[in-house]
Order: structure tokens, then sequence, then C-alpha cells
């Protein structure tokens, strides 16, 4: 029986385990779900628009009007929120926030693309934060120096958050109290008589002072109050120093949403009724003027973008110290060292210098919506993470707070469309960005410790693919590949015609090796099958392998072929060495007539001592005898596999190509030619040199001219005799084809 004190010790253990695997520092300060999440969520939504524009936009809307721009901004708000909530409870997030939710999901790479963009917002967010909180302070002491102002709220911001995460929590108590204390002035207001106007419910959008009231439009008004609404990463992006993320994000978020949601709707109501359409129009400072003390209002506005500077400065820090734990960046061991308490210094320094040079700029305005489009991807991100889990509906989704999938469909496609409601030309800039970030971590090659839902989400997108397939009539003429099944007895064997099966397949055939483990030790022929197999994918072709422990070969390869042939991406083609299967002519004879009973070709090398492949600079390709008519058709007559790989060769190889043919009678000679030229015509196989041979083809093979391989078409029931004389009349390299059945030439 397990004690309580056994139990608690067992949680402990695995908490232990989950915060190391998390890279936390044992003794580093935790947060709660209030100090660490609810309490900075709340401050960055109750910002500066409650204060200085919510009246503006009642004023243009009307109460219903401005309703509906609250419940539609934080209707995409919650449900981004409400998919983050769903997502936190189903991994172990690390820190970083959205980058680790994103990576953790869809690769190191998308999060990477999303996260650098995300951190140098956050960065640039703190100075814009600090330009709206000199305004309010050049409001209250107009004869202090702008620039000044700056500075000294950056150094007291900037050393409060090197000092610690934990003291710039607890002076957003102070914060907290203060912008409770400016909603009590209201509550008093209220109490005390000031709702005497009588409501506009729905406004004429006659626009702002700046304008001169020429008039606004619906989606222009929501536009401006929309960032109101955001700052729900808050609390998500010191995910890697919460005690409990999972249980605290989405309680906290949450709640911050829904008690904000409650706030901006009752102050829209009492702005409404308290000042008239023209005071709400005019006078941004409505709402301290219509106050019972206007100078709680002034400092609940100060407190408000001091806030949402503080908790930027704090989280922005924890984003690049994420990315360079996973060596995202250029320099990362350094960004990704911590202090003695787990503080990300070097990040903040970097960070400071940052928002030190926006400063310097004195004004953000021309990336401002730039800022807030990397937002927006972030937020439409964290939807479209939930929306591929819920559709793939893998095990491993099994999220404790579950949601419909309608709601992160309704968040991913909300931030979008305010993307392009805000700035249409600002939002095809951030796309850009994300995209060249992406392409340039592609090539970094970065590898996760962890796993992600990348290889379900192909193989979804595959079995739907193959499921719509097989409902439209079967036909593979084409779409025909070089998918090869490659026997193997001696990786050294198959390594000499390296190349030639890298040209028959690349660049969208396929090749599955089948190691024959009869003659080598297991171990040994699946360490060369390995390396193989990462050779032809490091030039560009698919390829796995398998092994099969048999001395009977031919009842292996049959079985094997025979497995394979009921899967989808199945091999079309049987690759057969001749090397690796001396002296066992009649069991491939065996191979070959089972194998094209299946339907399955044959591609037979026979490769010549001395010559082996040559210069891979020119082809011969041997066309059967069609007489007595030389009639082009559809139907080929066996050749079409041959004319393919020819085809593929000369491509790959940039190498002529000479079509030859034999006939037994002079007299056919123009027939056979005019044939050829019609099949190179018909073929789409430019630059084609045509040969007439007299004789029949065994006859002819010492008298055609040299190449640096020859391709002849078998039939199922294979003369090996006529093989060996081939490779010593030609004096090159044979290839020997028989189609599937699959192949058309002229398709």
């Amino acid at each position: 029986m397990v004690t309580e004190n056994g139990e608690q010790a067992g949680e402990s253990n695995l908490q232990d385990k989950v915060q190391e695997q998390k890279g936390i520092i044992p003794g580093k300060k935790l947060f709660g779900t209030v100090e660490g999440v609810f309490v900075p969520t709340l401050l960055t939504i109750l910002g500066v628009i409650m204060y200085l524009r919510e009246g503006w936009v009642v004023g243009n809307a009307g109460l219903l009007g401005s309703w509906l721009i609250i419940l539609l901004s934080f209707g995409i708000t919650l449900a981004t929120a409400l998919s983050l909530s769903s997502i936190t409870t189903n991994i172990r997030i690390g820190a970083g926030g959205a980058f680790s939710i994103i990576s953790q999901s869809l690769g190191l790479e998308v999060g990477g693309s999303i996260g650098i963009p995300l951190y140098l917002s956050q960065s640039l967010a703190v100075a814009m934060y600090i330009f709206g909180f000199r305004a309010g302070w050049l409001w209250i002491f107009p004869e202090h120096s702008p620039i000044i102002v700056d500075f000294v709220t950056f150094a007291i911001l900037f050393i409060v958050a090197y000092i610690s995460a934990s003291l710039a929590f607890r002076i957003q108590y102070v914060i907290f109290a203060i912008i409770i204390s400016s909603l009590i002035s209201v509550i008093w207001a209220a109490y005390s008589g000031s709702m005497q106007e009588s409501v506009t419910w729905w406004g004429s959008f006659a626009g702002s002072p700046e304008n001169k009231f020429t008039g606004i439009g619906f989606w222009g008004v929501f536009a401006v109050f929309f960032p109101a609404a955001t700052g729900i990463m808050a609390g998500a992006n010191m995910s890697g120093e919460l005690k409990n993320p999972r249980k605290s994000i989405p309680l906290g978020t949450l709640s911050a949403i829904i008690i904000s949601l409650i706030v901006y709707l009752l102050l829209a109501y009492w702005l409404a009724s308290s000042a008239s359409t023209d005071e709400l129009l005019n006078n941004y400072t409505i709402m301290a003027d219509k106050a019972a003390w206007g100078q709680l209002i002034v400092a609940g506005l100060l407190g408000a973008t001091f806030s949402s500077a503080l908790s930027s400065i704090v989280g922005a820090p924890r984003i690049l110290q994420a990315l360079a734990d996973h060596h995202i960046l250029p320099a990362s061991d350094w960004f990704a060292k911590r202090s003695g308490s787990g503080e990300p210094r070097n990040a903040m320094i970097f960070t400071g210098l940052i928002v030190f040079l926006a400063l310097l700029l004195r004004d953000l305005n021309a990336i401002t919506p730039l800022i807030t489009m990397f937002f927006l991807i972030t937020y439409a991100m964290i939807n479209i993470v939930v929306l591929i889990e819920q559709n793939l509906k893998l095990v491993s989704f099994r999220p404790l707070f579950k949601i419909p999938m309608i709601v992160s469909f309704i968040g991913a496609v909300g931030s979008v469309f305010v993307m392009v409601i805000v700035n249409s030309t600002f939002s095809m800039l951030a796309f850009i960005v994300v995209i060249v970030i992406h392409a340039y971590l592609l090539k970094k090659h970065l590898k996760a410790p962890f796993g992600d839902v990348r290889s379900g989400l192909f193989v979804a997108v595959a079995e739907w693919a193959a499921k719509q397939s097989n409902r439209i009539a079967p036909s593979n003429e084409r779409t025909w590949k070089a998918n090869l099944l490659i026997p193997v007895k001696n990786p050294n064997i198959l390594t000499g015609a390296f190349n030639l099966i890298k040209d028959i397949t690349y660049p969208k055939g396929s090749i599955k090796i089948l190691g024959l483990s009869g003659d080598l030790k297991e171990d040994k022929l699946s360490s060369r099958l390995i390396d193989l197999t990462n050779s032809f994918r490091k030039r560009g072709v698919f390829s796995s392998w398998t092994l099969i422990d048999t001395k009977e070969f031919e009842k292996s390869l049959i079985a094997g072929m025979e497995a394979l042939s009921g899967s989808f991406f199945r091999p079309r083609v049987l690759f057969i060495h001749m090397n690796s299967f001396e002296g066992q002519e009649e069991k491939l004879k065996d191979v070959i007539r089972k194998a094209s009973k299946r339907n399955i070709g044959i591609l037979l090398l026979a490769v010549h001592p001395e010559t082996v492949f040559g210069r891979e600079n020119s082809i011969n390709l041997w066309i059967n005898d069609r007489s007595p008519d030389w009639d082009i058709s559809m139907e080929l007559g066996n050749q079409d596999l041959a004319i393919l790989i020819a085809y593929k060769l000369k491509k790959n190889w940039k190498a002529s190509l000479r079509m030859i043919s034999c006939v037994k009678q002079q007299y056919n000679n123009y027939k056979a030619l005019q044939y050829l030229e019609n099949l190179a015509e018909l073929a789409r196989i430019p630059n084609v040199t045509n040969k007439v041979l007299l004789g029949n083809v065994e006859n002819s093979l010492g008298k055609s001219p040299r190449a640096s391989i020859n391709i002849f078409s078998i039939e199922p029931d294979i003369d090996f005799d006529f093989v060996t004389k081939a490779v010593e009349k030609t004096g090159s390299t044979c290839l020997f084809a028989l189609d599937s059945g699959e192949e058309n030439a002229l398709a």
C-alpha cells in the first residue's frame, strides 16, 4: 500500500524530471497562476487603448457598434486563448511560450520562423510602450524633456527586469492596484450620477480630429481598437518559469480575457451614458474628465503603459533564450546562458540594446503595423497547430482541455482577417519575412530534442490522396515514375552501379533496397545498407531499406514482391544486378517470370568488366522489329520501359541517344527509319539519331556504334546466352528491360 507521503514523493520526483527536461534550474524561483500569468496578461489588455481610445470608439460606432467591435475583437483572441489552453494541456511546454508550442507540433524550423519575428516584435513593443508612457507623463509635466523621460523610464525597466522577473511581478501588483483604483473612480462617478446623457445606439462613424471628421468605416474603427484585445501571450512567454504551465496558462489567460472583456463592455456603456457624441469624438481624455478622480485615470494610464513595457522586457529575453537553446540563432551558446538564479542575463542585455536603438529612432510609426502583424501571425499559427492536431486525430493529441474544431478554425481565420483589415501591405511583408526565415532555418538542418507531428501530417495527406486515387479508375501511364525494388546480397556490387541507379530514378523516383543476408552478417549488411540509403537521399532520391534473413534468395524475393504489391506506393520495377546472382540464372528466370505475372517490370543490368559505364555520354536504344508494316500505335510491344529509361538517362547524363533497329530485308529499311522518326516525335524525345541495321539483332550487335550503355527489351522467358553475347559484342554495359504493363512511353 502506498502512503500519502510516498505518493507525494513520487509526484515530486516526476515533477523534478519534467523540470529537468524543460531546463529549469533547481532552486530557481517559479511563478504561480496569478503572478505569472493572470496579472501580466490582464495588465497588458487593460492598456492605453482603454484609457485613450475607447471613448472615441463609442463616439464613432455608438454603443451597439462599440459592443460589436469589442465582442469581435475579444472573440478572435478568446478563440486563440482557447487553442493556446488546449495545446498547453497536451504537451510539456518548454521555455519560449508560442515558440515552444509551435516547434513541438510543426518543428523547429516553423517555430523559429515565428519565434524570431515574435521576439523582435516583443522587443520593439517595449519602445512603443515607453513612448506611450512618455505621452502620459508629459501630459502631467509638459516642461520635462521627452528624451530624458524615455531613457529614464527605459533604465528603470531594464534594471528591474535585469535583477529578476520576481521583482518585476511584485511591481506589477502595485500597478494592478493603481488600475483597480482608476476603475473604482469610474464606478464612483457612475454611482454619483455621471450617466445623464442619452445613449446613441449606432454611430455615424464620423472619423477623428486628425482626419477632420471626414468619415471612417466600421472596420477602420475595429482596426484601431483591436490591439486592445491582444496581449494574451504575456503569461505564455513565461512558460519556462511557471510552476505548472499546463494549469496556469489556460486558467490565468482565460480569466484575464473574460474579466477584461467585462470591463471593456461596461466601460463602453458608462462612456455612452456619461458623455455626448461630440465629447467622445473630440476628447481623447474624456475618461479622465468624467471619472470621479481624473488623477487616478492618468495614474492608471501611466501604470498600464509601464506594466505593458515591463511584461515585454521580461518576456522577450525568455523567447530569445529559448531560441538559442535550440541553436537557431548565431552565437546561440552566449544567448542561452543563464545566471545562477536562472535569469537570461545575456539575452536581457541584447534585448536592452535593441530597445535602446529603437528609442533613438524617436518614432516607430513606420514599423508599428509590422509589429502587430507578427503578433497576429503568432496567434494564427497557434490556432493552426491545434486545428492540424485535431484533424490528424493522433492518439498523442489528448489535451485535458478540449475545444471544438470550429473554435481553432475561427481563431485562425479571424487572425488572418484582422491582418488584412489592419494593413494588407504589411501583412504580405510579414508573411515574406516568415517564409525567408523558414527557408534559412531549413538549411541549418536543426535537430530537435522532441518529436513533432509533421510526419503525421504528411502521412494524413498521403492517405487522403491514396483514397482519392483509388476512387478514380486506375491509370498509371501518366503518373509513372521509376520506383525500383533492388535485391542486394553484396553492397559493394550495388555501389558500383550507384550513379546509374540514381540517374534512372532522379528526381521523382524512389528506391527500395531489399537486403538478402544469406552471405553477409546481418549487422554488417544493415550498416552498409543504411549508408547506401543515406547516400541516395543526399542526392535527391528517396530511398529506404529492409532486410530478409535467408539462404534461398529467390523465394524470399518473390515473397517480398508479393508483400509489397498490395501497398499503394509499391515498387513497380525490379532492378537486378547480374553480378549479384552470378551462376543462379535458373533461379533468376523463375523470379522474372513471377514478377511479370504480378505486373512488376524488370531491369536487368549486365556490366561490362572493362568499360563499365564509359563516359556516360551516349546511349543505344534497341527497338524491336515491327515487320512487315512498321505501323506505330499506342501499343509498342514491350518497349515502353526501355524507352522511358533511355530518356531518363539521356536527360540526367546529358548524353546523345541513338535508336537502333534491325530489318531482315533491305526494302524494309525506309519503313523502319520512318517508324523510328515517328516514335521519337510521338515519345517527345528530342535530338535522337536513328540507325537501321540489316540482319537480326544477335548478328548486328557487333555492327552497332559504340555507346556507354546499350538498352534492350526482353521477354519474361529471358535468354541469358543473349545477355552474355550482347555485353561481349557491343563492348559495353547492357541494360535489359521488361515492361510491367503500367508504362506508356507515348502517354
